[in-house]
């Protein structure tokens, strides 16, 4: 943009220095359209950089407005899983799960399979599968969906498939 300016001016201060008799001669006349296609590029290349640069101000705007709301909700997610997370311990106690049956309780509702609950344990499967059946024994569930089932019923207005 400043380039195709200092042309333009370029071109009018050497007009002006040159002196032609004639502002018919083929040398006038292509200096003049020189100056008037780089002052109007120029003039277009800062008209659409100070476009962008507006764009992006209010790109900048919306952007921090949906980091802001993603700040809060996450807070609200947050406060909600502790919350979640207190009301499945308390459950756990009034079934009187042991500590390592809570853990894998809790396991089993984040969608983990038993041999992952092994590894991530150090137990064999064999003894993961003894823990989840206590568990389901204790809390009345036949399996881990119904396990699933007891902590979600209720979410969402306690509607499944139009039913409460």
């Amino acid at each position: 943009m400043v380039v195709l300016a200092i042309v333009g001016i370029g071109g009018v201060v050497d007009l002006i220095l040159d002196q032609p008799d004639s502002w018919y001669s083929a040398h006038v006349l292509l200096e003049l359209g020189l100056v008037a296609t780089s002052l109007t590029l120029a003039t277009s290349l800062w008209l659409r950089w100070r476009s962008l640069a507006t764009e992006l101000v209010t790109t900048r705007r919306s952007l921090a407005e949906r980091q802001a709301e993603r700040d809060a909700w996450q807070s609200s997610a947050e406060g909600a899983l502790r919350s979640m997370a207190e009301a499945v311990g308390t459950q756990f106690g009034k079934w009187e799960l042991t500590p390592t049956e809570r853990e894998v309780a809790l396991l089993l509702l984040q969608g983990l399979g038993h041999k992952e609950i092994a590894a991530r344990t150090g137990r064999s499967e064999r003894t993961v599968r003894q823990h989840a059946v206590s568990v389901y024994d204790k809390s009345g569930q036949s399996g881990r969906a119904e396990l699933a089932g007891f902590f979600l019923h209720g979410i969402g207005g306690g509607m499944v498939n139009g039913q409460r």
